[in-house]
C-alpha cells in the first residue's frame, strides 16, 4: 500500500484536479484507491457531487459532540475508488491542534486502521503549510506537487520543498517528492520555454507525462464526475490515464530494484550439501527419454498457431527525439493505453519500437517527455476531437511496413 500526498500551498495549479482524477484513473487500473479530502473548501469532495456533515473533524478533533472513526464517514465514489469528505469544520483543527503533543502525527494513527483495506490512499491537501499539510507529508510515501508554467510555481515549490527537509529532519521521516506540470498550454511559446525551465531545476524529479489544459476537466467538475466518466476520449482522460500508469511503472521499477537487495539482507545460509539417496523417485531434473516422450501439440494446435502468426504484420514506429528522456507510441492499436510494450529504444537520438499488429487502419501519437506529438514523418494525419493531430498508418502485407 502506498500514500500519496498531492500538495502546493498556490491557488489554481489543479492540484484537486489532480487528486480526483488520479485516484479515478488509479481505480480504472483495477487499484483499491481511497482519496482522502483534507482542504477544508472541500473541492475534491464537491467536485464528486459529495456534501457529508461528517469529515476528518469527527474522527480528529477531541471537542466534537459527534466522535466517529474514519471507516463511518467512508463514502463510495466509484467500485475501486472511494473518498473521505471534508467540509468546513476541517479548517478549525489547526487551531485545535496547535498546542497538543503529537499534533503531527494525527493522521498516521487514524490511516493505520485502514491501510490494508487499499493499494493506494491518496490526499488531497490544503492550499497551505500548516498542521494539517505537516500532517499529510509526515503519513506519506510520496508528495506529488503539481505546478503550473509559471514563475510563480517555481518559487511555490522551494517552500514546499523546505516543508518536506524539515519533516525528514525533524520527524525522522524519508518522503520522495515529485513534480507534475499541469494546466500547460501547448499554443503558447512560453509554455515551452518554462517547461525546459522546469527539467533544468529539478530534472529525474520531474514526471514524464504532463497535463495540458482541456475545458472538459472543467466540465466534469462541475457535474461532479471524474473526467474519465464524463469524457474518457477527452485530452484530461488521456493525460491522467498517462500520470497513472506512469505511477505504477515507476513503482514497478522501484520494487525490482529494491527486491535483490530485499534477497541479500533476509537470506538464510545454505546448508551443507548433503548426499541424495540414489533413488529414481527424487530425481529432480527429467532424463532425456522422459523428455522425449512429452506429448507435441496436435497438428491442429499447430495449424491454428501457425495461422495467428500470419495475421500479426511487425509494424515500426519511430521519431527523432535527441536529448528525450522517454517515448511511447500510443493510438486505436491499444486503445490509448500506455505500458512497456508501447516504449521507444533509443540510438544515437532516434527512438523506434516494432509492434505486432493485425492488418486494418490504425490513428496513433507519440508521447515525448509527456508531450503528445504527431508523427513528424508521416504526412497522413487528420485532427481530432481534442484539438490536436492524429497520425495514421495502414498495416497490410506490405513489405514497407514489415520488420526488415
Amino acid at each position: 500500500m502506498k500514500i500519496i500526498s498531492i500538495a502546493n500551498q498556490k491557488g489554481g495549479c489543479g492540484k484537486t484536479t489532480t487528486a480526483i482524477n488520479l485516484a479515478s484513473a488509479l481505480g480504472l487500473n483495477k487499484k483499491k484507491v481511497l482519496l482522502i479530502d483534507l482542504d477544508a473548501q472541500a473541492h475534491a469532495s464537491l467536485g464528486l457531487d459529495i456534501e457529508s456533515q461528517d469529515s476528518l473533524y469527527n474522527v480528529i478533533s477531541n471537542l466534537t459532540p459527534r466522535k466517529l472513526k474514519i471507516e463511518n464517514i467512508i463514502k463510495r465514489v466509484e467500485d475501486t475508488f472511494d473518498i473521505v469528505p471534508s467540509n468546513i469544520l476541517v479548517g478549525t483543527l489547526e487551531q485545535e491542534l496547535a498546542d497538543e503533543i503529537g499534533r503531527e502525527l494525527k493522521l498516521l494513527e487514524i490511516i493505520k486502521t485502514i491501510s490494508d483495506q487499499y493499494d493506494y490512499i491518496l490526499i488531497d491537501c490544503p492550499p497551505s503549510l500548516g498542521i494539517l499539510t505537516i500532517n499529510a507529508i509526515r503519513v506519506s510515501d510520496e508528495v506529488i506537487i503539481p505546478v503550473e508554467t509559471s514563475r510563480f510555481s517555481l518559487q511555490g515549490v522551494d517552500h514546499l520543498m523546505d516543508i518536506i527537509t524539515l519533516v525528514r529532519e525533524r520527524l525522522d521521516h524519508e518522503v520522495k517528492c515529485r513534480v507534475l506540470i499541469t494546466m500547460f498550454d501547448s499554443r503558447l511559446r512560453h509554455s515551452f520555454a518554462m517547461l525546459e525551465t522546469f527539467k533544468e531545476k529539478f530534472e529525474t524529479l520531474l514526471f514524464d507525462t504532463i497535463v495540458h489544459i482541456n475545458v472538459k476537466l472543467k466540465e466534469s467538475a462541475v457535474c461532479g464526475q471524474p473526467v474519465a466518466f464524463f469524457d474518457k476520449y477527452s485530452r484530461g482522460s488521456k493525460d491522467y490515464y498517462t500520470l497513472a500508469k506512469e505511477l505504477l511503472l515507476i513503482e514497478k521499477q522501484e520494487k525490482e530494484e529494491e527486491a535483490p537487495k530485499e534477497e541479500e539482507a533476509y537470506s538464510e545460509p545454505e546448508p551443507a550439501p548433503q548426499e541424495a539417496p540414489q533413488t529414481e523417485e527424487i530425481v529432480l531434473e527429467p532424463t532425456r527419454e522422459k523428455m522425449t516422450s512429452l506429448e507435441p501439440f496436435s497438428e491442429k494446435m499447430q495449424e491454428t498457431v501457425a495461422r495467428e502468426a500470419q495475421e500479426f504484420f511487425t509494424t515500426r514506429f519511430a521519431i527523432d527525439a535527441p536529448g528525450a528522456k522517454s517515448v511511447y507510441v500510443t493510438g486505436s492499436f491499444n486503445d490509448w493505453s500506455l505500458d512497456d510494450g508501447c516504449r521507444l529504444k533509443e540510438t544515437d537520438g532516434q527512438w523506434e519500437v516494432y509492434i505486432p499488429l493485425k492488418a486494418g487502419f490504425y490513428k496513433y501519437q507519440f508521447i515525448v517527455d509527456g508531450v503528445w506529438k504527431e508523427d513528424p514523418n508521416n504526412s497522413r494525419r487528420e485532427r481530432n476531437s481534442f484539438g490536436d493531430i492524429n497520425s495514421l498508418i495502414e498495416v497490410n502485407a506490405e513489405p514497407a511496413l514489415e520488420e526488415k
